[in-house]
Parts: structure tokens; sequence; C-alpha cells
């Protein structure tokens, strides 16, 4: 083949791929021009997002700084004029020992949350499934994701009038002979009840996405099974969970995205300085020494520090996730 007929072929093959590349953008542009409303749709929650997630960010440097909010016209300009001090911040934060309590706290106690509250919603959500009479069903998911709708105020305040010092359950011990138990202020059972609080409130409205998870079931599969003589609890170990499997997964990997997160305000109110031992948590010591002492750059680093490890966790999660059960969130 002469060197003429190569460069014709060259040429060719570059007016083809000019060509492809051509008719690539034509046809971008014709999908944009046919979805142009749903962009449209969709630019608020883009801004939404680029000034309320993106744009504080910036505020990030004020823990690798000695911010002074004095130091400058407004907040804004106070951060360009603060000295740097690197991670000196951190290094201080690291040599509290409240500060570390509080790392380890805030792990025990989101692990303790993900290892018995976390199942709870399943179960209901289960049991609801199990409910035969429809009006009895709806009745009790009205009745177990109400209390989601209140506010941790609400429900610090009804648990301390049943399990404070003169609540309820301690007439009943004082009644049965025994001595009252001082549940708001006692190491060993204030992690219990954070576990019993979040529990109550937050587990019924969960059950929603799994009830909305068991109804995309395919009923030929209980129909199948029932032909092979399956019982109930096996129609539930066999086709209802293996059903609902990706949205646990999935419900699980976000979950481990806010590990580090723990309960602020449930803990914030139902916590006194008696339990900071057990229930001081990340998010409520820089409520303290953060806010309440002005250390805006220690209280900026640990935010910091939260959201890289969330970050890593719920990466992690879903790699592992994607390894062990091939379903995964992305």
């Amino acid at each position: 083949m002469t060197q003429r007929q190569l460069q014709g072929r060259a040429e060719l093959s570059r007016k083809t791929l000019d060509s492809i590349r051509e008719s690539g953008r034509r046809s971008q542009r014709a999908r944009l021009r046919r979805s142009y409303s749903m962009y449209a749709l969709l630019l608020p929650g883009i801004l939404f997002v680029l000034l309320f997630s993106y744009t504080p960010m910036y505020g990030l440097v004020i823990g690798f700084k000695k911010y002074n909010i004095f130091a400058g016209a407004n907040p804004f300009d106070a951060i360009s004029h603060s000295p740097w001090v690197g991670l000196d911040n951190w290094t201080a934060l690291w040599r509290q020992s409240k500060f570390r309590q509080a790392v380890t706290n805030t792990f025990v106690i989101s692990a303790l949350k993900v290892m018995f509250c976390f199942p709870v919603g399943i179960i209901l959500a289960v049991m609801i499934n199990e409910v035969r009479n429809n009006v009895m069903r709806r009745g009790l998911q009205t009745v177990m994701y109400l209390p989601h709708f209140l506010s941790w105020v609400v429900v610090g305040a009804l648990f301390m009038n049943i399990m404070g010092t003169t609540g309820l359950v301690n007439q009943a011990i004082i009644a049965l002979g025994g001595e009252p138990q001082k549940f708001f202020m006692d190491n060993r059972w204030f992690r219990f009840l954070l576990l019993l609080t979040s529990s109550w409130k937050e587990s019924g409205w969960n059950t929603i996405v799994y009830l909305a998870a068991m109804a995309g079931i395919d009923p030929q599969l209980y129909e199948a099974a029932r032909i092979d003589r399956a019982n109930r609890l096996q129609l539930i170990w066999h086709v209802t969970l293996p059903g609902i499997a990706s949205t646990i997964v999935m419900m699980l990997i976000l979950r481990l995205g806010g590990i580090m997160d723990a309960g602020f305000s449930q803990i914030l109110v139902m916590y006194n300085p008696t339990v900071y031992k057990s229930g001081d948590i990340i998010g409520t010591f820089v409520y303290r020494e953060g806010l309440g002492k002005l250390n805006w750059s220690q209280g900026t680093m640990v935010g910091f520090f939260n959201s890289l490890i969330n970050m890593v966790l719920i990466l992690g999660g879903n790699m592992l996730s994607r390894r062990l059960t091939q379903r995964s969130i992305w």
C-alpha cells in the first residue's frame, strides 16, 4: 500500500471520527432542548446545594488559624486577618482527656445504636407486614411513626416524667420494695436510656422505608413458597428479608455515614455533668467548648474531623457491601 493511500485512509478515519463527534454533540444538544424544563427544575436544587453546602466550606480554614472575630471589620474579613497555626488546634484538642473521652463515647454510642436500634425498624416492619387486617395495619403504622414528629425536648420531658427520680418507673420500684434509680444521672443507665428513647422515637419512622420495599416484592414468590409448604417464619426468612436486602444495605450505609453524630440533640436535652463520662460526645463537647467558650478554631477543627471520618466510613461501608453482598449505593 502506497504512502498516498495510507494518508488517504488516515484522512478518511479523521473525517469519520469528526463526524461521529459532531453527531454526538448534535444529539446531546437535542436532548438538552427536549429536556430543558427538567434541567430548569433541577437548577434551584443545584443552587441550594452550592449556597448552603459548598459556600460555607470556606469557613473550614478557621480550623487552621487562630481565629479572632475582632481581627476584621466583619467575621469573614476576620478570617483573612487571623494568623495561620497549622495543626496546632488539633494537637491542643487531642491533648485534652475530655475530648478523647468524647471521641470514644461517640463511637461507642453510635455502635450501640447500629447494633440494637437499627434492627428494630426491620423487625417492626416485618411484624406489621404480617398483619392481615388493613385497618389494624394502618393504625399500627400511624401509632409507631407519630413519635418521629416530636422534638427531643418533648421526648426528654416525657421520659423524665416516666424514668426520673420521681417518675412512674421509680414509683413502681419503690412500691415493690426496691431502691429508686437515677437513670438520668447514673453512667450505668444513661446509655441504655439513649438506646431506649432513640428506638421509641425513630424506629417507627424507619419502618415506612422497609414496608415500601416489601410492597415491591413479587407476590408469586410467596405463592411458590407456600406451594412448597413454607410456614410464616420461612416466608419471612427466605422471601421477605432477601427481598428488602438492598434497602437494608442502603439504610445501613447511610447510617454509617452519620456515625459521628451519635444523636447530638437527644444527648444535649438529656445529659448533665454527672454523666459526661458515658454520654458526652463530640457534638456536645464542641457545643460547650467551641460555642460556649467562643473557641471557634477548635470547634471548626472538630467539625472537619467529623466530616472526614464520616466520609471514610460511608465509602468503606459501600465498598465492603459491594464486595460481600454485591449490593451498594454506587
